[in-house]
């Protein structure tokens, strides 16, 4: 982040002097400086690295989202559905978190801004987080009903349904929000962290982290144990996908839940330039996530990378018919779309 300056003292330290109060007579005393910060070591590279992913994520995400409009239109599965989802709330955290909250607010305005509008802005920054890791949840429940349970999935998945989960998960990840209301940076905290400071930090990480990871690593198995005992054609590469998911969303937010460990147990962010370091390094980790899933999907779905064609060409592409050879069968084509969704 940018280097937080050091106070300044209008004069020299032995002309500084401040009044004793409950004294009879008049006397002086030299006040305490503020212990030193840690200093910043990564410079200017978090704001070139945030410009040249929000130039290059932003315009990627919204050419996924047309994609993913265009087949939840034609195809009326709840998948595309959840994907749309996904994809709108990475936009709303690049639009908060990386542009507003970062370069606008802290590069570009140095914080010269009210404090109200920064709280307002930090609800919305996790509301689009939270919104982003459960959404994400929602297609892992999605993709175990549908490979585990196929009978079960056609019943219950269908769009007006699915919709409705997702408003409702959009609804949740606010009221989540509120609460970071009250949330400071943590090279803000102070030092220790007060309660209501590590209440907050355990909250942060429980919702985007630990219970998550929980769910993923829960059904993921359930999936890979199924497919191994039913040994299906395709199994091999949807549990390669299964695990490749669970993975990008361990390595890439791991690092910032470790960090977030040691500023309240080990080493304050303020005063070790150590962990001012890493929680640096962790943020811009975290959020390299918000602009990957444009590429795993065109790596995985043929039907997806079809779209996007269409839409960079600003024309509809003929379908062939089923009859023809050119679509997989329906089981290993849900296989394939809901495999290659990325945390």
């Amino acid at each position: 982040m940018v280097p937080v300056p050091k106070p300044q003292w209008p004069g020299p330290w032995w002309k500084m002097t401040v009044p004793v109060p409950n004294s009879t007579a008049e006397s002086w005393a030299l006040p305490e400086p503020e212990l030193e910060r840690s200093p910043c070591l990564v410079g200017i590279i978090p704001i070139v690295y945030y410009s040249v992913l929000l130039g290059l994520g932003l315009p990627v995400n919204i050419l996924t989202a047309v994609a993913l409009s265009r087949l939840a239109t034609r195809t009326k599965k709840s998948s595309y559905w959840y994907l749309l989802a996904l994809t709108t709330s990475d936009i709303l955290t690049q639009v908060f978190i990386i542009f507003v909250g970062f370069i606008l607010q802290t590069a570009i305005l140095a914080r010269a801004v009210p404090s109200a509008f920064i709280h307002t802005v930090t609800v919305l920054e996790f509301t689009a987080n939270h919104a982003s890791t459960w959404v994400t949840v929602l297609l892992t429940v999605d993709r175990y009903v549908a490979l585990c349970h196929p009978l079960r999935y056609r019943a219950v998945s269908y769009p007006r349904r699915t919709r409705r989960i997702i408003a409702a998960v959009f609804a949740a990840a606010l009221a989540t929000g509120i609460p970071f209301y009250w949330w400071l940076d943590m090279w803000r905290d102070a030092d220790p962290p007060t309660a209501l400071d590590t209440a907050l930090k355990w909250l942060h990480c429980v919702t985007i982290y630990f219970l998550p990871c929980s769910i993923f690593l829960a059904t993921n198995s359930i999936i890979i144990r199924k497919l191994k005992r039913r040994r299906r054609a395709g199994g091999g590469r949807t549990t390669a996908l299964l695990l490749a998911v669970t993975t990008v969303f361990v390595v890439l937010w791991a690092p910032r839940t470790i960090v977030t460990m040691c500023h309240l147990y080990v080493a304050s962010v303020r005063r070790d330039w150590r962990v001012h370091l890493a929680l640096d390094i962790a943020n811009m980790v975290a959020m390299l996530n918000t602009s990957l899933n444009f590429f795993l999907y065109c790596f995985v779905s043929q039907t997806f990378r079809r779209t996007v064609g269409e839409v960079l060409r600003g024309h509809p592409r003929p379908v062939p018919r089923r009859g023809r050879g050119h679509f997989p069968p329906p089981a290993l084509k849900a296989l394939k779309l809901l495999g290659s969704t990325a945390l």
